[in-house]
């Protein structure tokens, strides 16, 4: 009896103390546990305290005493604080001011009616041409998984560039991801940026392809004189620039990719056909850097976090080829990362290498030597565009690389060797006159119908007595031949050779080479087919 009393008395003092704890509880929960208070805020990274169920990578709202707010993102969760990333103006915010969790993730507001316009790192209109008119599309947030393997297809679908070297040699596919890496002032922009306008040519006969142009950290100035050329190419209709200038926080350079691949995804899931180009990732590993080390992450090679791998494999990891049942769209990434001194095994460099399906290196000894685009053949490499490329390019480039590397390397040592045999000075000759070949100037890329006429002159060995300084002169005239179907028995290279002279004594091909080879050969096919 004396035992059951004293369950009881046990049972009613334990129910006392549990009610005692909840009301102590509910008495020092002074805020919701959403809502925080800004302790410290430097350079663009705000410490905040109080904020106890927000997740990583959750939008969150600073708000100032006069209600005005600041956008920012929780990137780093500690004990007591959270680590968040101001996308605004941070001398705006000061302590004590209010932060509130949204409870979601980032997301961007994508729709057909972007194209043509500048949008910055957070997908906000920054180029003056006022508000979208229609409020078709939707939001998808900027951090998303990159597709499975069993919703991919093998990359068959080639991606023409317009530069004769890249596209014969050096293959893309659509839904690949070609890195094009090289020292700074090389032609890497203007290598991703001539591609964005070639889709113009490629849109007249094939499914159009949308194209996104992230700029991280250039000058403001950069950016508008490309949406100028973008412009008077008429390329500009079907392309999207994100811009995260160097102006801006590290934190909107830092995003900028993320929502521009959420912006190419929509067009990539809808069926249709993106391009990317991230120009570059070196300032966004700079970016990562710098918001990391304020965010106090323990710096490790070369001073970049340990996670700066991932960024960008989660990144480029989302450049894929969907098959039919997921619409058959296409997702291509042209990343883009500057070296030091030509030094491809830096830390940056080597990590995006081993992510992406290949490398586009441009050597700056090529380019000072006149040689642009600036493409080392040796060093860089397709690994999976050779299966995309058009059957007409392979046929007529099958040579070229074996002939270019021979070259390459019977250059070198004839340095050296003044007494050449005939065998070598052949390859030589034949190596000069392919590199004159594959010459091509700034923002004039080519068409695959021009690109196979031009190879096949130089495959065929019909322009071999050609003088090397006459090799632009001949595809100029050329060029202007196939545009005029109607004149097939005029040739204007004709009139010129009649008048050119060299070591004073008149110029004639063997056989008249530049009139067979217009006569014979098959243009109304490769004009009118391909």
């Amino acid at each position: 009896m004396n035992q059951s009393k004293q369950l009881i008395k046990k049972k009613i003092l334990r129910e006392k103390l549990l009610n005692v704890v909840q009301n102590a509880k509910s008495a020092r929960i002074k805020r919701p546990t959403s809502m925080g208070e800004v302790l410290s805020v430097k350079d663009g990274v705000a410490v905040v305290w109080g904020m106890e169920d927000v997740a990583l990578g959750e939008l969150v709202t600073f708000r100032d005493a006069a209600g005005n707010e600041t956008q920012g993102l929780a990137l780093s969760l500690e004990k007591n604080t959270v680590g968040c990333v101001v996308f605004g103006d941070e001398t705006a915010i000061y302590q004590g001011d209010a932060v509130l969790a949204s409870g979601k993730p980032l997301s961007v507001f994508v729709s057909d009616e972007l194209l043509g316009r500048v949008v910055d790192g957070l997908g906000k209109l920054i180029d003056g041409k006022g508000p979208l008119t229609s409020s078709e599309g939707k939001f998808l947030r900027v951090e998303r998984k990159a597709p499975g393997i069993v919703t991919r297809h093998s990359v068959h679908e080639p991606l023409m560039t317009g530069y004769k070297v890249v596209d014969a040699l050096i293959p893309i596919g659509r839904g690949q991801r070609e890195l094009i890496i090289g020292d700074r002032q090389t032609g890497k922009s203007t290598l991703a940026i001539d591609t964005i306008i070639n889709q113009k040519n490629v849109n007249l006969y094939d499914t159009e392809m949308y194209c996104i142009y992230v700029a991280i950290g250039q000058k403001r100035s950069s950016v508008l004189n490309l949406v100028n050329l973008l412009d008077s190419k008429d390329a500009l209709r079907y392309t999207i620039v994100v811009a995260a200038t160097a102006s801006q926080s590290s934190a909107l350079q830092f995003i900028a990719p993320y929502t521009g691949c959420a912006i190419a995804e929509f067009f990539r899931d809808s069926g249709r056909h993106a391009l990317i180009v991230y120009d570059d990732l070196t300032k966004h590993a700079a970016a990562y850097r710098q918001m990391s080390l304020l965010l106090r992450r323990p710096p490790g090679r070369e001073a970049y976090p340990g996670d700066v791998f991932y960024i960008h494999s989660r990144l480029l990891e989302r450049a894929s080829k969907l098959n039919a049942k997921h619409g058959s769209g296409s997702l291509t990434a042209l990343p883009i990362v500057e070296t030091q001194a030509g030094d491809l095994s830096g830390y940056i460099p080597t990590n995006v290498i081993s992510i992406t399906d290949g490398q586009v290196f441009l050597e700056k000894d090529l380019f000072f030597r006149g040689i642009r685009p600036a493409v080392n053949i040796g060093a860089s490499v397709s690994r999976v565009g050779s299966k995309a490329q058009h059957k007409s390019l392979k046929q007529v480039a099958g040579s070229l690389k074996l002939e270019l590397a021979q070259y390459r390397e019977m250059e070198i040592f004839s340095k050296f060797d003044s007494d050449i045999d005939e065998v070598t000075r052949a390859i030589l000759e034949r190596g000069a006159l392919l590199t004159e070949v594959l010459k091509q100037g700034a923002h004039s890329p080519m068409s695959l119908a021009e690109q196979v006429c031009i190879l096949l002159a130089a495959t065929f060995g019909i322009i071999d007595e050609l003088p090397l300084h006459l090799i632009g002169l001949f595809e100029e005239e050329f060029l202007k031949y196939l545009a005029n179907e109607e004149d097939d028995e005029v040739f204007v290279f004709n009139s010129y050779l009649e008048t050119l002279s060299i070591d004073d004594e008149p110029f004639e091909m063997e056989e008249s080479a530049a009139a067979w080879w217009v006569d014979h050969f098959y243009m109304g096919f490769f004009i009118r087919h391909l």
